[in-house]
């Protein structure tokens, strides 16, 4: 892997950049508070391309490629993780769109994921008893003479409330176990489609988390992406790279917190030193830059190998493993630094401990890529 930035992922950096210190942090907090959903932020991102950084120009992204998506969310995340994680999903979808969709389905969605029209696009895989294990999902897509009926519970939707497009997991043969799983696109605010609870989280409150209810939603033949008995691959191809993604934004969370202890540490004063200068707090913040560019150079790699089209399944769930572990690790130390400081509203690390804290459960827990890995060492032998 080069590890020389090219002058396009260095643009998509500072762009990034820029955005987040202009249009994120400063409501950040406030949004934090509020709840309130980032739409004119998000149609301000998709005008900067941050919508569909790794879609191809031709159908309005910026072609970018996958290493300039993962500097992009740690810079959005390293202002405000809640916008960065529906920047991240929304990426996804339209990925995947492109990617699998017929001519009809990419050019009636992927244009407008990314051009900001609709939003935001939904990921509507888990359910209430379906989350590690995908291939218990209960949702039900019957055949009808103009397409097919989805019924069933989707769980932990990110932006499920707001998506003008989700891509919704269900099962079109249940004796075929994972296979016979399907995907299909559904529009937001469909008739049927109803969203019956929003989560009131620890964390991440500027970014929706929504249950929806599917009851009798009809969509026609051409709803469904990539054939039946496509979804169960389609899910695990899009996880793969949307844990490059979410180790990205567990970089980013975790990049803001030790910029935040180190200017803290360097002004802070205690036996007539700053606190940098004592060894206990030198020696926390030196572990957690190393843990810190150990992750990012992790990423990389995973982003590099996906972009290159070669096997990096493994590799981004090591990186997403242990910069998510390793991230709420950076986030306590920065806490930590800051003292009673850090425990209030007035610091933005207690924030950062709360956003940080779902990067190890979502887009697959920790224990689910430890099982990925161990699986990867087990076919190499």
């Amino acid at each position: 892997m080069d590890l020389q930035l090219t002058e396009e992922q260095s643009l998509v950096q500072r762009t990034a950049r820029d955005a987040a210190e202009r249009l994120l942090a400063p409501h950040a907090a406030r949004r934090d508070v509020t709840g309130e959903f980032p739409v004119s932020e998000l149609r301000a991102l998709a005008d900067l391309g941050l919508l569909g950084v790794a879609v191809p120009e031709e159908l309005g992204g910026a072609g970018a490629g996958t290493i300039a998506y993962s500097l992009a969310m740690q810079e959005l995340a390293r202002a405000d993780a809640s916008v960065a994680v529906t920047v991240s999903v929304s990426n996804m979808v339209a990925e995947l769109i492109a990617a699998n969709g017929t001519p009809q389905q990419i050019s009636h969605w992927v244009p407008r994921l990314v051009s900001g029209e609709l939003v935001c696009g939904a990921f509507a895989l888990s359910e209430p008893q379906a989350g590690s294990d995908p291939a218990a999902l209960t949702t039900r897509a019957e055949k009808t003479d103009r397409g097919w009926r989805l019924s069933g519970t989707k769980q932990w939707i990110t932006s499920g409330d707001r998506a003008g497009v989700l891509v919704v997991w269900a099962m079109t043969d249940p004796r075929a176990g994972h296979k016979g799983i399907s995907a299909f696109l559904v529009p937001g605010g469909s008739p049927g489609l109803t969203v019956s609870r929003i989560e009131e989280k620890m964390g991440l409150h500027g970014s929706s988390t929504a249950q929806l209810v599917l009851d009798g939603v009809e969509v026609g033949e051409d709803a469904m992406l990539s054939g039946p008995g496509r979804g169960f691959a389609l899910a695990m191809m899009a996880l793969d790279g949307g844990r490059i993604g979410i180790a990205s934004q567990a970089l980013g969370i975790a990049r803001g917190a030790l910029e935040a202890a180190v200017r803290y540490a360097s002004e802070r004063t205690q036996f007539d030193v700053p606190i940098i200068r004592h060894q206990a707090i030198g020696n926390m913040l030196a572990d957690a830059a190393t843990w810190l560019d150990a992750g990012t150079l992790l990423t990389l790699r995973a982003a590099d190998l996906k972009q290159r089209h070669q096997p990096y399944s493994q590799a981004a769930s090591m990186a997403k493993l242990f910069s998510s572990e390793k991230a709420g690790l950076i986030c306590d130390i920065a806490l930590q630094v800051h003292g009673g400081y850090g425990y209030t509203r007035d610091f933005p690390i207690e924030r950062a401990c709360r956003d940080v804290r779902v990067t190890r459960i979502y887009e697959g827990t920790s224990e689910i890529q430890r099982i990925v890995i161990a699986r990867n060492l087990l076919r190499a032998q």
